[in-house]
Order: C-alpha cells, then structure tokens, then sequence
C-alpha cells in the first residue's frame, strides 16, 4: 500500500518516520511516512528506505486537538492569591501540553468573575495577550489558540467578550452558567456545602451567598448570553454550549445555532443533543476516573450509546492520550485504536475548521506523534510539528 504526492521531493528535503505502526483513520499499518515542507507527502508499508528516523514498532499517530482545557489558568496562580507572569506561565504551560502529545491547544479561558474567582475579570486580557505574544514569536512548541469560555451570570461578560474577541488568536466561544442549582451545580446542598468547604463561610453566609447568586442571575443572563452569540456569529467563530443538563438546554442551544454540546450532565441531555446532529463532547478525566468528579453522568455511559464525538482534556492534559489508549484496549468500549484516536485529533480538528490537520493522511500537516506503550501506559517519545521536531 502506497499513498503519495505526485511531487514527491528526494535527498535533503525528505523526512522519513520508518518501522512505525501508523494510526490512520480506520486502521492502523506498519510502514513509513515520509513529510517535506511541513506536510505529509507519502505514507507506504513497502520496504522502508535506509535512512530515516527509526521509531523501533512504536505508535505513529496524529498530534492531539485539544479543544477544552483549563490548565493555563492553574500556571497563572500557581497558588491561592499568587499571580504568576502570564507569558511566563505560558511557557511552563506550554511545556506539558506537548509533553502530552497535543500540538493543537484551545486553552480555555474564562470571561467573567464567579463568587470565588473575582479576579478573573482583570487577568483574562493579559493572558489572551501572552497567548497572542508567545504564538506569534514562536516561544511554544505546540499551536496556542484560545477557547473564551463566557461566563453568563456575570454583567461584565459581554464587554470583556467584546474587547477580546476579534484578536486573532481567539478561535472558539462557548457560553456557561455556573450557578447553584442550575447544569452541573443543580443539588444546592451539595453547592453550598462546596462553598462551605472552599471559602471558610459559615453555613448562614453560603446560604446568603448563594440566595444572593439566584436573585440577580436571571435578569444578567438573559441580557449577556444574546450579546454573547451574537458576538460569536458575528465572527463566524464555533461555538460550544457548556454542561447542558435539561432537555430545554439543547432547545436553546440549537435555537441560537449551536452545534456543539460540550460535557453534557445527563444522558438525557447528550440523547437529545446527538438526535438533532449536534456534536457532543465529553471530558477525557471522566474516563479515566469511571466517572464525573461532580456527580453527573459517566461519558462512558454516553459513550455506550454512541453518542461522544470528541474528548477534551478539561483539566488534565495528559488524559486525551491515556484515555485514547485505554478505551482502545478495553473491551467495554465499541472503539478501536483509530477511531479513539479520532475523538482526539481528527474530528476536534473538523469541529474547528482545522481542515488541515487531525489526521495522518498525504497532504495534511505533519503534526505527529511518535507514542511507546510501557505496561499499557503510552508515552510521547518525540512530537513533531508542520514537519519540525518539537519534543
């Protein structure tokens, strides 16, 4: 089996990935790749030419798409009340995202403040700007783009998404409502006992807090969530509706021309949004744990009926490879290697315009992965990206 461009160039200009098994769209083959100029220009299982860089039967696969995660911001305070430099925190950020085998990040910030992250209304135009700094100058070794994650409880979200979405690295939306009793907070015991936790109020100052939330959030959100997408259709950027858990939340979502449901809470929810063609995303931690970390519906649960088309790593970047790996491997789950590999490269990429890549095929870029497996735990041995070694 050979598939090649027609030109295909010889000698110096010439990159060959041999002795790999390569994950293409619906099987894998042992053979060789061989890239030039930052594209993938033939992929064969003849005999692999002398020179070329041996990858010893390990896994070739296509660098990851990671569509959702909010790993940056924990780089940007590193602790409780201690802002790092953004920049630099993009830096150390960046650094683990290849280490994972992503070489497309959406990093997911979030647009406006919640009761207990205030400042996030202040920090997110300089982190948008170091994003947009450190990609331009070629500071990371993976591809930065970010995912504005807007916050519809908050009044401020609409100006801030009006401020920063026509900068060049912002590339997706998706609008989210985290509020107690509502998506993925809905038992308010369970919320308020939470905050308990996490602040150090009393019960009597939860309870008041979280009344206080509820009287406002209506008449907020009814305004902000409208300019939101509007703001996102105006820039014919996807967008994403975040933990819908009702069957009136994929109404909504599919009467405002969103196409994606991201992390839905209930199997119910992820049912109704897959039956009306929507894209349904689930979080690659919830896999690997058997379970969601807030006590909504399992996405291997979703994915038993097929109704998960992409994982996103969420908060823990390395989960997009281990979690490709495991439901590989498992047998309770339908998907064999390529297709697991899709959820994390090939159709995150479809899903946001990213034509080019996702998928180890001639003429796509030459984002790959070379990938062991020690004791079932795979492992990014080297990456490259547009053809350049990156790790």
């Amino acid at each position: 089996m050979t598939f090649a461009d027609k030109t295909l160039p010889t000698g110096s200009e010439l990159t060959v990935l041999k002795n790999a098994r390569i994950v293409l769209v619906d099987q894998v083959v042992t053979g060789h790749v061989a890239i030039s100029d930052g594209r993938i220009v033939s992929i064969d299982t003849g005999l692999a030419p002398q020179a070329g860089q041996d990858l010893d039967g390990d896994y070739l696969i296509p660098g990851l798409v990671d569509i959702h995660t909010d790993h940056f911001e924990k780089h940007v305070y590193p602790r409780a009340h201690v802002r790092w430099d953004p920049l630099r925190a993009a830096l150390a950020h960046d650094a683990q995202i290849i280490g994972s085998g992503i070489t497309t990040v959406f990093d997911s910030l979030c647009v406006g403040a919640t009761v207990s992250r205030p400042e996030r209304r202040e920090v997110l135009a300089p982190m948008v700007d170091a994003l947009e700094k450190g990609q331009a100058a070629g500071m990371f070794r993976a591809e930065h783009m970010v995912h504005l994650r807007c916050e519809i409880t908050d009044a401020e979200t609409a100006r801030l998404t009006e401020e920063n979405i026509g900068k060049s690295i912002v590339r997706m939306i998706s609008v989210m409502e985290h509020l107690p009793g509502r998506r993925q907070s809905k038992n308010i015991e369970a919320y308020t006992q939470r905050r308990m936790a996490d602040t150090g109020e009393s019960r009597a100052e939860a309870e008041r807090t979280t009344q206080n939330l509820l009287n406002h959030s209506d008449e907020i959100s009814e305004k902000v969530r409208p300019a939101v997408i509007s703001l996102a259709h105006a820039h014919k950027l996807p967008l994403l509706s975040h933990d819908d858990t009702e069957l009136h939340h994929v109404d909504e979502a599919l009467s405002e021309g969103i196409t994606v449901s991201e992390f839905p809470c209930t199997l119910a929810a992820a049912r109704k949004a897959k039956a009306h063609q929507m894209c349904v995303v689930g979080g690659a931690p919830n896999v690997l744990r058997g379970g969601s970390q807030s006590g909504n519906v399992a996405v291997s649960d979703l994915m038993a009926e097929g109704l998960v088309d992409i994982l996103a790593s969420d908060y823990v970047p390395r989960s997009l490879l281990d979690g490709a790996f495991m439901i590989a491997a498992d047998a309770s789950f339908k998907e064999d290697l390529p297709a697991a590999i899709r959820m994390v490269s090939g159709t995150p990429a479809e899903v946001s315009g990213l034509d080019d890549r996702g998928e180890i095929a001639v003429g796509k870029r030459a984002d790959l992965l070379h990938v062991a497996l020690h004791d079932r735990h795979p492992f990014v041995k080297m990456a490259w990206l547009k053809g350049r070694r990156v790790h």
